[in-house]
Protein backbone atom coordinates (compact mmCIF):
# COMPACT_ATOMS: atom_id res chain seq x y z
CA UNK A 1 0.00 0.00 0.00
CA UNK A 2 1.74 3.18 -1.15
CA UNK A 3 -1.14 5.16 -2.27
CA UNK A 4 -1.22 8.80 -1.41
CA UNK A 5 -4.60 8.47 0.24
CA UNK A 6 -3.26 6.53 3.00
CA UNK A 7 -1.97 10.01 4.49
CA UNK A 8 -5.63 10.88 5.07
CA UNK A 9 -6.65 8.25 8.39
CA UNK A 10 -2.94 9.00 10.08
CA UNK A 11 -3.38 12.97 9.43
CA UNK A 12 -6.99 12.56 10.81
CA UNK A 13 -5.52 10.60 13.87
CA UNK A 14 -3.06 13.40 14.72
CA UNK A 15 -5.45 16.57 13.85
CA UNK A 16 -8.50 15.07 15.69
CA UNK A 17 -6.36 13.94 18.69
CA UNK A 18 -4.75 18.07 18.75
CA UNK A 19 -8.12 19.44 18.71
CA UNK A 20 -9.45 17.24 21.12
CA UNK A 21 -6.81 18.03 23.90
CA UNK A 22 -7.56 21.82 24.64
CA UNK A 23 -11.44 20.13 25.38
CA UNK A 24 -10.56 17.44 27.28
CA UNK A 25 -8.41 19.71 29.61
CA UNK A 26 -10.69 21.95 30.33
CA UNK A 27 -13.15 19.42 30.91
CA UNK A 28 -11.22 17.51 33.51
CA UNK A 29 -10.49 20.58 35.49
CA UNK A 30 -14.26 21.33 35.48
CA UNK A 31 -14.78 18.36 37.06
CA UNK A 32 -11.87 17.54 39.25
CA UNK A 33 -10.41 14.67 37.08
CA UNK A 34 -6.78 16.03 38.36
CA UNK A 35 -4.07 14.22 39.33
CA UNK A 36 -0.90 15.50 41.54
CA UNK A 37 2.37 15.76 38.87
CA UNK A 38 4.73 13.64 41.54
CA UNK A 39 8.36 14.73 39.86
CA UNK A 40 7.63 18.33 40.81
CA UNK A 41 6.84 20.43 44.27
CA UNK A 42 4.32 22.53 42.80
CA UNK A 43 0.61 21.52 44.22
CA UNK A 44 -0.98 22.36 40.85
CA UNK A 45 -2.83 19.55 39.67
CA UNK A 46 -3.08 18.16 36.17
CA UNK A 47 -6.05 17.18 33.50
CA UNK A 48 -6.01 13.12 34.08
CA UNK A 49 -6.79 10.43 31.59
CA UNK A 50 -6.06 12.07 28.42
CA UNK A 51 -5.12 8.98 26.81
CA UNK A 52 -9.24 8.70 26.08
CA UNK A 53 -8.81 11.52 23.50
CA UNK A 54 -5.91 9.84 21.68
CA UNK A 55 -8.13 6.72 21.34
CA UNK A 56 -10.61 9.01 20.16
CA UNK A 57 -8.22 9.99 17.22
CA UNK A 58 -6.86 6.65 16.79
CA UNK A 59 -10.35 4.82 16.09
CA UNK A 60 -11.51 7.69 14.01
CA UNK A 61 -8.01 7.22 11.82
CA UNK A 62 -8.79 3.16 11.54
CA UNK A 63 -12.11 3.48 10.35
CA UNK A 64 -10.90 6.27 7.71
CA UNK A 65 -8.54 3.44 6.26
CA UNK A 66 -11.69 0.77 6.70
CA UNK A 67 -13.65 2.98 4.56
CA UNK A 68 -10.51 3.08 2.16
CA UNK A 69 -10.18 -0.63 1.99
CA UNK A 70 -13.76 -0.86 1.33
CA UNK A 71 -14.92 2.16 -1.04
CA UNK A 72 -11.94 2.55 -3.01
CA UNK A 73 -9.98 -0.65 -2.69
CA UNK A 74 -13.70 -2.44 -3.02
CA UNK A 75 -11.89 -5.37 -0.24
CA UNK A 76 -14.97 -6.28 1.71
CA UNK A 77 -13.31 -9.46 3.41
CA UNK A 78 -9.42 -10.03 3.31
CA UNK A 79 -8.42 -7.84 6.55
CA UNK A 80 -11.56 -6.09 8.06
CA UNK A 81 -12.71 -8.66 10.17
CA UNK A 82 -9.13 -8.32 11.86
CA UNK A 83 -9.08 -4.85 12.18
CA UNK A 84 -12.35 -4.84 13.50
CA UNK A 85 -11.20 -6.80 16.25
CA UNK A 86 -8.48 -4.88 16.65
CA UNK A 87 -10.54 -1.92 17.33
CA UNK A 88 -12.87 -3.99 19.60
CA UNK A 89 -9.88 -4.62 21.77
CA UNK A 90 -8.21 -1.54 21.52
CA UNK A 91 -11.47 -0.05 23.30
CA UNK A 92 -12.32 -2.55 26.10
CA UNK A 93 -8.55 -2.10 26.87
CA UNK A 94 -9.13 1.35 27.01
CA UNK A 95 -12.72 1.27 28.77
CA UNK A 96 -10.38 -1.11 31.21
CA UNK A 97 -7.73 1.36 31.82
CA UNK A 98 -10.10 4.58 32.33
CA UNK A 99 -12.19 2.37 34.99
CA UNK A 100 -8.93 1.76 36.44
CA UNK A 101 -8.28 5.62 36.66
CA UNK A 102 -11.28 6.23 38.11
CA UNK A 103 -10.66 3.98 40.69
CA UNK A 104 -7.23 6.11 41.31
CA UNK A 105 -3.59 4.76 42.20
CA UNK A 106 -3.16 5.96 45.74
CA UNK A 107 -6.13 3.60 46.56
CA UNK A 108 -4.77 1.02 44.65
CA UNK A 109 -6.84 0.91 41.39
CA UNK A 110 -8.57 -2.34 40.38
CA UNK A 111 -6.93 -5.44 42.00
CA UNK A 112 -4.43 -7.00 40.34
CA UNK A 113 -6.51 -10.37 39.94
CA UNK A 114 -9.51 -7.86 38.28
CA UNK A 115 -7.21 -5.92 35.78
CA UNK A 116 -5.52 -9.24 34.75
CA UNK A 117 -8.95 -11.02 34.36
CA UNK A 118 -10.82 -7.79 32.70
CA UNK A 119 -7.45 -7.27 30.07
CA UNK A 120 -7.40 -11.39 29.21
CA UNK A 121 -11.06 -10.95 28.87
CA UNK A 122 -10.88 -8.03 26.13
CA UNK A 123 -8.91 -10.09 23.94
CA UNK A 124 -11.81 -12.34 23.31
CA UNK A 125 -12.58 -10.38 19.66
CA UNK A 126 -8.73 -11.61 18.81
CA UNK A 127 -9.37 -14.91 20.27
CA UNK A 128 -12.89 -15.84 18.23
CA UNK A 129 -11.26 -15.04 15.17
CA UNK A 130 -8.36 -17.51 15.76
CA UNK A 131 -5.80 -14.24 14.65
CA UNK A 132 -2.50 -14.96 14.00
CA UNK A 133 -0.55 -18.24 13.45
CA UNK A 134 -1.19 -21.28 16.00
CA UNK A 135 3.02 -22.46 14.83
CA UNK A 136 5.44 -20.98 17.45
CA UNK A 137 9.21 -21.23 17.49
CA UNK A 138 10.39 -22.42 21.07
CA UNK A 139 14.41 -22.46 21.53
CA UNK A 140 15.70 -26.18 21.64
CA UNK A 141 12.90 -27.62 20.39
CA UNK A 142 12.44 -25.81 17.03
CA UNK A 143 8.54 -25.18 15.31
CA UNK A 144 5.68 -26.43 17.57
CA UNK A 145 2.49 -26.25 16.27
CA UNK A 146 0.26 -25.44 19.85
CA UNK A 147 -3.46 -25.36 17.96
CA UNK A 148 -6.33 -24.59 19.41
CA UNK A 149 -4.50 -23.56 22.26
CA UNK A 150 -2.84 -20.24 20.75
CA UNK A 151 -5.90 -18.61 20.52
CA UNK A 152 -6.98 -20.14 24.02
CA UNK A 153 -4.05 -19.41 25.91
CA UNK A 154 -1.25 -17.14 23.77
CA UNK A 155 -3.78 -14.24 22.79
CA UNK A 156 -4.67 -13.72 26.02
CA UNK A 157 -1.19 -14.45 27.58
CA UNK A 158 0.50 -12.20 25.16
CA UNK A 159 -1.89 -8.91 24.92
CA UNK A 160 -2.65 -9.58 29.35
CA UNK A 161 1.54 -9.72 29.36
CA UNK A 162 1.80 -6.44 27.20
CA UNK A 163 -0.76 -4.22 28.82
CA UNK A 164 0.28 -4.88 32.47
CA UNK A 165 4.35 -3.89 31.60
CA UNK A 166 4.02 -1.40 29.44
CA UNK A 167 2.02 0.00 32.69
CA UNK A 168 4.87 -0.25 34.66
CA UNK A 169 7.18 1.97 32.54
CA UNK A 170 6.05 5.38 33.28
CA UNK A 171 5.23 8.11 35.86
CA UNK A 172 7.04 11.11 33.63
CA UNK A 173 6.03 13.87 31.45
CA UNK A 174 5.95 12.41 28.08
CA UNK A 175 7.58 8.85 29.06
CA UNK A 176 4.74 6.75 28.04
CA UNK A 177 3.47 9.09 24.53
CA UNK A 178 7.13 8.75 23.31
CA UNK A 179 7.71 5.31 24.25
CA UNK A 180 4.58 4.35 22.75
CA UNK A 181 5.56 6.42 19.41
CA UNK A 182 9.25 4.75 19.42
CA UNK A 183 7.89 1.28 19.79
CA UNK A 184 5.16 1.73 16.86
CA UNK A 185 7.10 3.50 14.90
CA UNK A 186 9.66 0.00 14.90
CA UNK A 187 6.46 -2.18 14.65
CA UNK A 188 4.91 -0.24 11.88
CA UNK A 189 8.57 -0.65 10.03
CA UNK A 190 8.66 -4.51 10.77
CA UNK A 191 4.94 -4.80 9.51
CA UNK A 192 5.33 -2.95 6.48
CA UNK A 193 8.55 -5.08 5.58
CA UNK A 194 6.99 -8.45 6.53
CA UNK A 195 3.93 -7.86 4.17
CA UNK A 196 1.70 -6.36 6.61
CA UNK A 197 1.65 -2.52 5.32
CA UNK A 198 -2.50 -2.53 6.98
CA UNK A 199 -0.88 -3.20 9.94
CA UNK A 200 1.58 -0.64 9.41
CA UNK A 201 -1.24 2.40 8.30
CA UNK A 202 -2.87 1.05 11.69
CA UNK A 203 0.08 1.86 13.78
CA UNK A 204 0.85 4.95 12.44
CA UNK A 205 -2.54 6.58 13.01
CA UNK A 206 -1.82 5.77 16.91
CA UNK A 207 1.54 7.27 16.26
CA UNK A 208 -0.22 10.27 15.15
CA UNK A 209 -2.27 10.39 17.49
CA UNK A 210 0.55 10.39 20.20
CA UNK A 211 2.66 13.10 18.86
CA UNK A 212 -0.34 15.02 19.16
CA UNK A 213 -0.83 13.87 22.56
CA UNK A 214 2.72 15.05 23.06
CA UNK A 215 2.48 18.44 22.44
CA UNK A 216 0.48 18.46 25.79
CA UNK A 217 2.09 15.52 27.79
CA UNK A 218 5.84 16.94 27.19
CA UNK A 219 7.16 18.26 30.56
CA UNK A 220 5.41 20.39 31.68
CA UNK A 221 2.43 18.28 31.19
CA UNK A 222 -0.86 19.93 30.69
CA UNK A 223 -2.79 16.43 30.83
CA UNK A 224 -1.83 12.86 31.95
CA UNK A 225 -2.30 9.80 29.35
CA UNK A 226 -4.08 7.44 32.73
CA UNK A 227 -3.97 3.72 31.73
CA UNK A 228 -6.93 4.78 29.24
CA UNK A 229 -3.66 5.01 26.68
CA UNK A 230 -0.72 3.01 28.13
CA UNK A 231 -3.44 -0.21 28.48
CA UNK A 232 -4.28 0.34 24.55
CA UNK A 233 -0.91 1.26 23.45
CA UNK A 234 0.65 -2.26 25.03
CA UNK A 235 -2.49 -3.70 23.67
CA UNK A 236 -1.59 -2.49 19.96
CA UNK A 237 1.75 -3.73 20.53
CA UNK A 238 0.80 -7.21 21.14
CA UNK A 239 -1.92 -7.32 18.53
CA UNK A 240 0.26 -6.62 15.95
CA UNK A 241 2.86 -9.17 16.87
CA UNK A 242 0.24 -11.87 17.06
CA UNK A 243 -1.11 -10.72 13.52
CA UNK A 244 1.86 -9.64 11.93
CA UNK A 245 3.44 -13.28 12.96
CA UNK A 246 6.21 -11.33 14.60
CA UNK A 247 6.49 -12.16 18.17
CA UNK A 248 9.98 -12.80 18.27
CA UNK A 249 11.31 -9.30 17.52
CA UNK A 250 8.42 -7.64 19.19
CA UNK A 251 10.02 -9.67 22.31
CA UNK A 252 13.34 -7.86 21.81
CA UNK A 253 11.92 -4.61 21.23
CA UNK A 254 10.30 -5.33 24.62
CA UNK A 255 13.53 -5.84 26.63
CA UNK A 256 13.42 -2.26 28.53
CA UNK A 257 9.61 -3.55 29.94
CA UNK A 258 11.12 -6.71 30.97
CA UNK A 259 14.08 -5.11 32.84
CA UNK A 260 11.26 -2.84 34.38
CA UNK A 261 9.03 -6.01 35.29
CA UNK A 262 12.17 -7.42 36.80
CA UNK A 263 12.98 -4.59 38.99
CA UNK A 264 9.13 -3.81 39.66
CA UNK A 265 8.66 -7.58 41.09
CA UNK A 266 11.70 -6.72 43.16
CA UNK A 267 10.16 -4.14 45.22
CA UNK A 268 6.87 -6.47 44.98
CA UNK A 269 5.16 -4.35 42.79
CA UNK A 270 4.87 -1.45 45.82
CA UNK A 271 7.28 0.91 44.81
CA UNK A 272 6.59 3.43 42.84
CA UNK A 273 9.00 4.90 39.32
CA UNK A 274 8.82 8.50 40.65
CA UNK A 275 11.60 10.60 41.65
CA UNK A 276 12.25 12.23 44.43
CA UNK A 277 11.78 16.65 43.44
CA UNK A 278 14.64 19.28 44.40
CA UNK A 279 13.85 22.94 44.92
CA UNK A 280 16.84 23.11 41.75
CA UNK A 281 13.87 20.75 39.60
CA UNK A 282 15.99 18.06 39.86
CA UNK A 283 15.21 14.81 41.19
CA UNK A 284 16.63 12.49 43.41
CA UNK A 285 16.09 8.84 44.37
CA UNK A 286 13.09 8.23 46.89
CA UNK A 287 14.42 4.67 47.59
CA UNK A 288 18.06 2.90 48.60
CA UNK A 289 17.80 0.40 45.42
CA UNK A 290 16.93 0.66 42.16
CA UNK A 291 13.25 -0.48 41.56
CA UNK A 292 12.63 1.16 38.13
CA UNK A 293 14.76 1.95 34.84
CA UNK A 294 13.62 5.12 36.13
CA UNK A 295 15.40 5.20 38.95
CA UNK A 296 18.37 3.56 37.47
CA UNK A 297 18.07 6.65 34.70
CA UNK A 298 18.67 9.03 37.64
CA UNK A 299 21.27 6.95 39.29
CA UNK A 300 23.27 7.08 36.12
CA UNK A 301 23.37 10.96 35.84
CA UNK A 302 23.58 11.36 39.50
CA UNK A 303 26.90 9.10 39.22
CA UNK A 304 28.64 10.93 36.36
CA UNK A 305 27.73 13.96 37.83
CA UNK A 306 24.31 15.61 35.50
CA UNK A 307 21.75 16.86 37.57
CA UNK A 308 19.21 14.49 36.52
CA UNK A 309 15.66 16.28 35.62
CA UNK A 310 12.84 15.31 34.49
CA UNK A 311 13.69 15.69 30.67
CA UNK A 312 16.59 14.24 31.37
CA UNK A 313 14.99 11.06 32.63
CA UNK A 314 12.98 10.43 29.69
CA UNK A 315 15.15 11.36 26.88
CA UNK A 316 17.79 8.63 28.73
CA UNK A 317 14.96 6.33 28.36
CA UNK A 318 13.69 6.71 24.87
CA UNK A 319 17.37 6.73 23.69
CA UNK A 320 18.03 3.31 26.25
CA UNK A 321 14.64 2.04 23.78
CA UNK A 322 15.91 3.06 20.29
CA UNK A 323 19.41 0.98 20.80
CA UNK A 324 17.52 -1.62 21.87
CA UNK A 325 15.38 -1.32 18.57
CA UNK A 326 18.29 -0.60 16.85
CA UNK A 327 20.11 -3.69 17.92
CA UNK A 328 16.66 -5.65 17.10
CA UNK A 329 16.88 -4.80 13.82
CA UNK A 330 20.16 -5.93 13.10
CA UNK A 331 19.77 -9.23 14.76
CA UNK A 332 16.19 -9.88 12.87
CA UNK A 333 17.54 -8.47 9.30
CA UNK A 334 17.23 -11.60 7.43
CA UNK A 335 13.41 -11.98 9.31
CA UNK A 336 12.73 -8.38 8.33
CA UNK A 337 14.06 -6.99 4.90
CA UNK A 338 14.82 -10.27 3.36
CA UNK A 339 11.17 -11.61 4.12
Amino acid sequence: MTDKLLIIPILASFLITLSLMPFWIRKAKEIGLLWEDMNKLSSEKVAGSGGLMVVAGFVIGVLLFVAYSVFYLKDHASILVQVLALLSVILLLSGIGFIDDLFGWRKGGLSRRSRLILVAVAAVPLMVINAGRSGISVPFVGFVDLGIFYPLLIIPIGIAGATTTYNFLAGFNGLEAGQGIILLSAFAIVAYFTGFSWLAIIALCMVAALIAFLFYNFCPAQVFPGDSITYAIGGLLAIMAILGNFEKIAVFFFIPYIIETILKLRGGLTKHSFGRPAKDGSLDLQYDKIYGIEHAAIFFFKKINIKPTERKVVGLIWAFQIVIIIIGFLLFKQGIFLH
